[in-house]
């Protein structure tokens, strides 16, 4: 309870030092040589205050458009889940932004609500990872205001699947090849692609430039032995739903068994937290379209638990990617 308390505290401080809002607004990475066109949504730090925009049935809090206040900021790049899209956290990238990040998050191609066309698939792996880097080089060369983010202090927030490519950022090294352990048993199409003979198209690339990263729930964790995720280089805040509570099949799975295997950890287990716990709170449409993903366990109160888990993240990233110059 102490706990708690001390977290709550902590959040409504850092509420009180910054920004009023978020400012949201949609760009697009234009297909290249490098790969197709990325779809992307980037809050930034705002002056305005901010009101409900309805986006997919999404409430959303931030004012769209707002002119970015601030120099030297701060980029964390968001990695969606499974299927997901780049609005799934937007409460998470607005309280980043409050706190004088600029966030940006982006659609995955191939595996988000819209286009499942490449889900589970080897080409996924490889390529989402390709798909951050992509996303980066965008913020500090092409972005509108790109001179205003400190190149130096770049974070990762990913999430499942996001969690997975997250871990391929920073210096883990995937072993995507025939015959990988715990691959005979899984329903995941990258396993029946590796065990019929498709090898990897091109090698899963990491990125230097992320100095710190929150991954939640990593999925799948199994394609990392543990030699490799001790390359990993970074400080890392892990986070874990309830074992007890996979019914969904993914809560509890993945961060557990994999927090002995990374250096410079800073591990979070949430007790009675579902896997979805971490996506933002539901709208009613949203909660009527996909009940799975808006359901928490008994008791469990998912706006009060994302502000323990926004302090806590805002904290390690300003500890470890500096304070605003």
């Amino acid at each position: 309870m102490r706990r708690v308390i001390l977290l709550s505290a902590l959040y409504f401080f850092l509420e009180l030092a910054v920004a009023n809002a978020a400012g949201v607004k949609n760009f697009d990475i234009p297909a290249d040589g490098a790969g197709p066109g990325i779809r992307l949504l980037v809050w930034t730090p705002c002056a305005e205050t901010p009101r409900e925009l309805d986006a997919r049935g999404a409430i959303f809090l931030a004012v769209p458009g707002c002119a970015v206040t601030g120099e030297k900021l701060p980029l964390i790049v968001i990695s969606h889940g499974r299927r997901g899209w780049f609005g799934g956290h937007h409460d998470t990238a607005a309280a980043l932004a409050d706190a004088g990040f600029v966030v940006a998050a982006l659609n995955h191609p191939g595996d988000t609500w819209r286009d499942t066309s490449r889900t589970d698939s080897l080409s996924v792996l490889v390529e989402r990872p390709a798909d951050i880097k992509r996303l980066i080089d965008y913020m500090l060369d092409s972005w509108p205001d790109a001179a205003r983010i400190d190149a130096r202090r770049i974070g990762l927030y990913g999430f499942s699947f996001g969690g997975y490519t997250g871990l391929a950022v920073v210096g883990g090294n995937p072993d995507l090849r025939k015959g990988l352990p715990s691959c005979a048993t899984s329903s995941l199409l990258a396993c029946k692609q590796l065990e019929s003979g498709e090898a990897p198209s091109q090698p899963v690339t990491s990125d230097p430039r992320v100095r710190a990263a929150v991954i939640v729930d990593p999925y799948p964790a199994f394609v990392f032995p543990e030699k490799d995720l001790k390359e990993v280089a970074v400080p890392v805040q892990l986070w874990s739903s309830d074992v007890a509570q996979n019914a969904d099949g993914l809560s509890g799975c993945c961060a557990a068994a994999i927090k002995q295997r990374l250096p410079m950890l800073d591990y979070h287990f949430v007790t009675n937290a579902k896997h979805f716990s971490f996506l933002a709170t539901c709208s009613p449409k949203e909660v009527q379209g996909n009940p799975t993903a808006c359901t928490d366990a008994p008791g469990f109160n998912r706006n009060d638990f994302h502000q323990q888990l926004h302090a806590e993240m805002i904290g390690f990233f300003r500890k470890h990617l500096g304070e605003n110059q």
